[in-house]
């Protein structure tokens, strides 16, 4: 079992194999197994946000009971989810700021282990 350095960047969705080949916001520690699990989140967001976008284009349905938002919401609560849980102790500390973190579901699956 190899452990790795990756880099994230959320905001490019992109993940890197070394610091210097482009701005990243998140250093995590995985296995080069879990790292197909971020590219396939990334692609997933990809292709919800080109849904979202030809949506964008009818003026009856309204966004907010979209389900689109919902999966793009689910895959981004993922992505975060994995930052955490892999991330290092600033990683952890940004995502645990987040609106939609439940300390309470961490520490029942702490408690189960």
């Amino acid at each position: 079992m190899t452990l790795s350095k990756v880099y994230i960047s959320v905001k490019s969705q992109k993940l890197y194999l070394y610091p210097d080949e482009s701005p990243w916001e998140f250093e995590v520690v995985v296995n080069r197994e879990i790292i197909p699990v971020f590219q396939k989140l990334f692609d997933q967001l990809d292709s919800v946000e080109i849904s979202n976008f030809w949506r964008a284009h009818i003026p009856i349905r309204k966004y907010h009971f979209d389900k689109e938002n919902d999966q793009y919401d689910k895959r981004m609560k993922k992505l975060y989810a994995l930052i955490h849980e892999f991330g290092d102790e600033e990683s952890k500390n940004f995502v645990e700021q987040l609106p939609y973190f439940n300390p309470r579901r961490r520490e029942t699956i702490e408690q189960n282990y």
